[in-house]
């Protein structure tokens, strides 16, 4: 009997543990990663696919999002450990190394490879061309930041002088330099979309050039991480590189329409029609990164481009801050946005 009572105890213990077992390994616990942006954009829209569509918590990713405006406050609050992963020009983490960092910026996945503003012209009268530019107000951006120095790359390579043959204005902060323009500053302002197109419904000039077009392909934002969150984490960084590869052929594999659809819910407060233009005017130059992988000579070209606005102290090499191997098995891995 007592036999019986204990073989009996026995076979519920190891029932109940199964069903135990079962109910944690049914479904797993995501793992939580902290992304910083610098600007909420239709410039990110992979980013924004990445979300909508899953890809993230298809790899078994709780991604959280926040915006953090400017490139300097969202690299400190990497670097403090405030986020995981910081999505920002890739010209921060040159700067990082440039100070001299024992635990340094490695850049992991590229998103964007053009820069993302347009030469937005108050008065756009007939063809136009470089030298209208000269002797004009121009509205430009942040000094040390990739628009601007994206932009006076470009004017130097159409032999306009940004010192003396333009009255550059730089000092106005990146949230308030297309309401300045709406004000009335500046014959020429450089603008990201959707506010170029958002400005051209109201009348107010139109869109005369494109920077990244001008300025070439470059790894233009990027998502990185602190050397030592991506040792720990490897196999976190790989998981979330697969979910921004597939998001990028999801992009390229969908039209401006259906984007649109996909990352509206992030721009609620813009016209449909805006966002679908934005999204085409990007897709159409091919901003929008086809992989992740940071290339050689988009790299040097970066490094041209900071070069000549006079902030690079060293050309640094890629090897130093750019970790390509997630890229590289994500693409290698991935060859459609429903692979898994």
């Amino acid at each position: 009997m007592k036999i019986r009572k204990k073989l009996s105890l026995s076979l519920m213990i190891i029932t109940l543990c199964f069903s135990v077992l079962a109910g944690c390994g049914g479904k797993s616990e995501l793992v939580k990663v902290k992304i910083g942006e610098v600007t909420r954009s239709v410039f990110y829209a992979p980013e924004y696919v990445a979300l909508s569509q899953n890809f993230f918590k298809d790899e078994g990713l709780d991604v959280e999002l926040q915006t953090i405006p400017g490139g300097d406050k969202t690299m400190t609050a990497l670097l403090s450990g405030a986020i995981d992963v910081a999505l920002v020009g890739s010209e921060t983490s040159i700067y990082v190394y440039q100070q001299g960092s024992d635990d340094p910026v490695i850049n992991f996945a590229q998103l964007t490879q053009r820069d993302g503003t347009f030469l937005f012209a108050r008065k756009a009268d007939g063809a136009f061309n470089w030298d209208k530019v000269k002797g004009s107000t121009f509205l430009g951006q942040r000094k040390g930041g990739m628009p601007q120095m994206a932009g006076a790359f470009t004017l130097s390579k159409k032999g306009i002088d940004p010192t003396k043959d333009i009255t550059l204005i730089q000092n106005i902060d990146f949230a308030n330099i297309a309401g300045a323009f709406a004000s009335g500053t500046g014959d020429y302002v450089q603008l990201f979309e959707p506010q170029a197109s958002i400005f051209e419904r109201e009348g107010r000039g139109a869109v005369v050039a494109s920077f990244g077009v001008e300025s070439g392909y470059l790894p233009y934002t990027v998502f990185m991480s602190k050397n030592s969150y991506i040792s720990k984490n490897g196999d976190t960084v790989q998981k979330f590189t697969n979910a921004i590869q597939r998001a990028q052929l999801w992009v390229k594999e969908h039209s401006p329409e259906e984007i649109t659809d996909a990352i509206m819910t992030y721009f609620d407060k813009t016209d449909r029609d805006i966002v679908v233009s934005a999204v085409k005017r990007y897709k159409e130059q091919d901003t929008y990164a086809v992989n992740p992988v940071i290339d050689q000579e988009e790299w040097n070209n970066l490094l041209d481009v900071i070069d000549n606005a006079g902030e690079l102290k060293e050309r640094v090499p890629a090897d130093k801050i750019v970790n390509n191997s997630f890229a590289e098995k994500a693409e290698k891995n991935i060859k459609n946005s429903t692979s898994k």
